[in-house]
């Protein structure tokens, strides 16, 4: 019964990739609708918002973010006139009325997207209450969550402290050293699984991994608890639990994803004023080789490992990842993501790791938006890439027309059910 307040909070609000844009050009964040957290109100109203937006649509020429937009506009709210200062008002009031209609509710726009999963991203604190009163509820729509356990294990994390508080009361376990730090996890990923979840997710600024005893790893924790965190902890903590993840997911068969390679938070000002997640988190040079190595040693040939990498360095796909995916039989290749789900980024990683890695190492396309009904455009865009990618094999008769249809249908639908084992 849920319906969205607003066009400007469907799709301006929520998308970093369209406030980051504004913001590069001088436009506060405020101005698009985002309240500071001293709990002043935004400046604008949605109407407001929309006007600024469509004044500066502009912006977004020869972007993705302005190619699915305008797909968006055009296939989910039936918009055919083109988004301009003077059309920003009209287009509103038709978005608006649209929002109004029983069919654009969330579920009635899973449903017409034809979506068969959504996963959500939650924190390992997460009670899944949310995730609880859907399967309850009687609808058939396939939502679950994802096990994203950053805020606990990465000791440097905002809160840190009060978050092992949160995972003591969820889990029912008092973690007050290594060993209950563990079973308490091993129990919210045995509730997540209970959920539908298939995977879980870890972002860190490396991929540095690093197999700990376990008497190190409950000194490094117990000092963390006390409040103290020694040059070194966190990285190495981060890279041992980074390790123990894996051995939970051939545990559990979980499959485990991991996102390195962004600086979180460049902008200092921002941060304090508005909180994280603000279009302020930087891509950095990463290094997989031999950061990667301690794990896919242990773990890399295991039959029930499945190990998805994301990149944000695109100059580590044919030198390191397309070598390491073409290799590990655990390992598999995310698509590009963030920067990179672009036209040509996706044009790019196909050109730069299929050579060696092949098609079948990488996992096709799934999308990380916070902008829901941007969904079928982007998978749209990742289809149109990946079709024409293969067309161009075909035409010159590196691949037949049969195994041409074959590995669209892969690249499209098969690829990404199977890597996430749903």
């Amino acid at each position: 019964k849920y319906r969205f307040p607003s066009p400007t909070k469907l799709l301006i609000t929520p998308d970093h990739y369209i406030f980051r844009m504004l913001y590069s050009q001088g436009i506060s964040l405020e101005e698009v609708g985002i309240p500071p957290l001293d709990g002043a109100p935004a400046v604008a109203s949605d109407e407001e918002v929309w006007q600024t937006f469509a004044d500066h649509f502009y912006l977004f020429r020869g972007t993705p973010t302005g190619m699915w937009l305008t797909q968006e506009l055009h296939d989910v709210f039936g918009v055919t006139e083109k988004l301009t200062s003077q059309s920003a008002a009209a287009i509103y009031a038709q978005i608006d009325q649209r929002l109004q209609s029983p069919d654009f509710t969330p579920r009635r726009l899973y449903e017409q997207f034809n979506i068969e999963v959504l996963c959500t991203t939650d924190p390992a604190t997460s009670d899944l209450s949310h995730h609880a009163a859907i399967r309850d509820s009687g609808w058939s729509g396939r939502i679950v969550p994802t096990f994203r356990p950053d805020a606990v294990v990465n000791l440097d994390a905002a809160g840190w402290r009060g978050q092992i508080d949160a995972l003591s009361q969820v889990s029912g376990i008092d973690v007050g050293d290594y060993a209950s730090f563990i079973q308490a996890l091993e129990q919210r990923r045995a509730a997540f699984k209970e959920m539908g979840a298939t995977a879980t997710d870890h972002a860190a600024v490396t991929p540095f991994t690093e197999r700990l005893s376990a008497q190190d790893a409950d000194i490094i924790l117990r000092r963390a608890l006390g409040g103290e965190v020694a040059d070194g902890d966190v990285k190495r903590f981060t890279g041992h639990m980074l390790m123990e993840m894996a051995r939970m997911s051939v545990e559990d068969g979980l499959v485990m994803q991991l996102h390195p390679g962004s600086l979180r938070n460049h902008n200092p000002q921002l941060l304090e004023k508005f909180g994280p997640d603000m279009g302020a988190d930087i891509p950095v040079a990463t290094e997989f080789t031999r950061n990667l190595k301690p794990l896919l040693n242990e773990f890399g040939n295991h039959p029930n490992f499945r190990l998805i990498l994301f990149m944000l360095d695109e100059s580590t796909l044919s030198r390191e990842l397309a070598p390491l995916a073409g290799h590990y039989p655990a390992l598999r290749l995310g698509p590009p993501w963030w920067f990179f789900d672009s036209w040509n980024g996706m044009t790019r990683f196909r050109e730069l790791v299929s050579e060696t890695a092949g098609l079948y190492n990488t996992v096709g396309f799934n999308d990380d938006t916070r902008a829901f009904a941007s969904i079928p455009a982007r998978h749209d865009l990742a289809r149109r890439v990946d079709a024409n990618w293969i067309a161009n094999l075909a035409v010159r008769h590196i691949i037949d027309m049969d195994d041409a249809a074959e590995m669209i249908d892969a690249a499209a639908y098969g690829l990404v059910k199977a890597a996430y084992r749903l």
